[in-house]
């Protein structure tokens, strides 16, 4: 296969009969060129979709409209970025080698947080086993960001009527920069991040509530933080959709995070938010951001425990 194709590897989609009417959606039969060795943790989400093998229908993820992008993103540098028209400054933000196969990935990645949502308008919650691409502005791709997933469903989900308010909770390691800029003086949307203070980005945005935590917080104060600060402040806003970012990246021995918890504590962060979106009655949309572990399996756990806790507080 040459560089720059898209490759297509063969389907994790699951069929068969399940005790629940809930789905996710995975682009894990989306690759693309890398240097060996990159950083890019591409084996998590076939690691994650075939994990979940058994609890759920794991679906390949549709293509987002670019259309629908350029809702949050400039049309033009869409195209650019669609095209190749892209300059060495801007592929080393983005932190990836520019493909067709990388740009054809971002969208399908893009395109099962917006199915997930539809779901989770219809039953309660869904589930995407990528996105929570934050670091995208408008005109600028960071982070292995190239469209912004939550900033885009938030737009859409506002113009199109599905919600009045939609709340991003971003729970990453690192500041949703790009969602914060992206919503700006949007009255109707709530961007929350809880993230490490002094981690990227070293220049942070404003979201409507900011809590940067310190280097290495345990389970014991994040979850404090969580439930006397971020909850309550979800629930003065009253959103009608929930838009989770279930960063892994907070796990004690990332390579790109600071603090330290455990896998059961980002088990009982995950039920807390999932919990309070239940009994609220605020659809929930899972997006599975960050997460570099250098135990690759404890990062694919925790991902896929993100849909674990989904189905135990939902079905």
């Amino acid at each position: 296969m040459s560089p720059g194709r898209l490759r297509q590897t063969a389907s994790v989609s699951v069929s068969g009969s399940f005790p629940h009417p809930f789905r996710a959606y995975t682009p894990a039969a989306y690759t693309f060129p890398l240097p060996v060795g990159h950083r890019f943790p591409a084996y998590k989400y076939a690691g994650v979709a075939e994990s979940l093998r058994g609890l759920l229908p794991v679906l390949d993820t549709p293509p987002l409209r670019w259309a629908d992008a350029a809702r949050v993103h400039d049309p033009v540098w869409l195209r650019r970025w669609r095209r190749g028209e892209v300059t060495a400054a801007e592929e080393r933000a983005f932190g990836l080698p520019w493909s067709p196969a990388v740009v054809e990935r971002a969208r399908r990645a893009a395109g099962g947080s917006l199915a997930a949502l539809h779901d989770a308008l219809a039953q309660g919650w869904g589930a995407n086993l990528a996105g929570g691409t934050h670091h995208a502005f408008r005109d600028r791709a960071e982070g292995f960001c190239l469209v912004n997933d939550a900033a885009i469903l938030t737009r859409l989900a506002l113009e199109e009527g599905l919600a009045r308010r939609v709340a991003v909770l971003d729970l990453d390691v690192h500041q949703g920069n790009g969602t914060a800029a992206l919503l700006a003086g949007e009255a109707r949307a709530f961007t929350l991040s809880i993230h490490g203070e002094r981690n990227y980005p070293f220049r942070k945005e404003t979201s409507s509530l900011d809590l940067g935590l310190p280097d290495g917080v345990t389970d014991a104060d994040y979850l404090r933080v969580l439930r006397e600060q971020a909850l309550p402040a979800l629930d003065a806003f009253r959103p009608g959709v929930l838009l989770y970012l279930a960063g892994a990246d907070v796990l004690a021995g990332d390579r790109f995070g600071r603090f330290a918890l455990t896998l059961d504590g980002v088990r009982e962060r995950n039920r807390a938010v999932l919990g309070w979106a239940r009994k609220a009655g605020v659809p929930v949309v899972t997006m599975m951001a960050g997460g570099y572990n250098r135990d690759h399996g404890l990062t694919v756990a925790a991902h896929a425990s993100t849909v674990q806790d989904g189905l135990d507080v939902f079905a």
